[in-house]
């Protein structure tokens, strides 16, 4: 009897030992499950860039902008989100020096365009991303400029170093009607198409 008990004693505490063993390791196994499904990932705002065109009837110009953050949201290594905030202070045109270069900037910055003063910055907030073919995704965004909101799609491509991707705006919606061929017929070979080019290139 002395031994049977001492014996059923010792398979009671194998048994609870064992119901706490598998318990930590489940616990431990759902805690490392969830840390590798979601992360986030901070953009390296000194080696990204933003660059723009913007095309009128007679030509070009182009330049760049900087962010002021950027993140970027993966779930199982998938991308499924992202903010960036965009340093309107910072808009520079390449092709151009000296006066003209001054000219362009301060015009972009002033209530013609942006209005740097009153909306200093602009933001771009991942909704949706569908993976398709590759590192390809599909794109949906809420960007807003001057205080203006509006859901835009484009295509990316990301992998777990950068992401790539070019957005076309169209800048009367935001309001930036000056010399919009569209609002001012008039204006004919003088006319500043609606849409501008955005190319996004982040290292993370």
């Amino acid at each position: 009897n002395f031994n049977k008990n001492i014996m059923s004693f010792l398979g009671i505490n194998k048994n609870f030992s064992f119901c706490v063993f598998l318990s930590l390791f489940l616990i431990s196994f759902l805690c490392f499950t969830n840390s590798f499904a979601s992360e986030k990932k901070e953009v390296d705002i000194n080696s990204s860039s933003l660059s723009w065109v913007g095309s009128k009837v007679t030509g070009s110009h182009e330049g760049t902008i900087k962010l002021a953050s950027s993140f970027l949201s993966f779930d199982n290594d998938l991308l499924s989100g992202g903010s960036f905030i965009i340093d309107m202070k910072t808009i520079v045109c390449t092709d151009l020096s000296g006066e003209g270069k001054a000219s362009l900037e301060n015009h972009l910055m002033s209530d013609d365009f942006f209005e740097v003063e009153k909306h200093p910055y602009a933001s771009l907030n991942i909704v949706d991303a569908t993976r398709g073919f590759g590192e390809n995704y599909k794109i949906v965004a809420i960007i807003e400029i001057k205080g203006i909101t509006k859901k835009i799609s484009f295509d990316a491509n990301v992998n777990n170093k950068s992401a790539k991707a070019k957005i076309i705006i169209d800048r009367t919606e935001f309001g930036i009607i000056y010399k919009s061929g569209n609002f001012f017929k008039e204006i004919a070979d003088k006319a500043i198409y609606d849409n501008f080019e955005l190319s996004i290139d982040l290292r993370f």
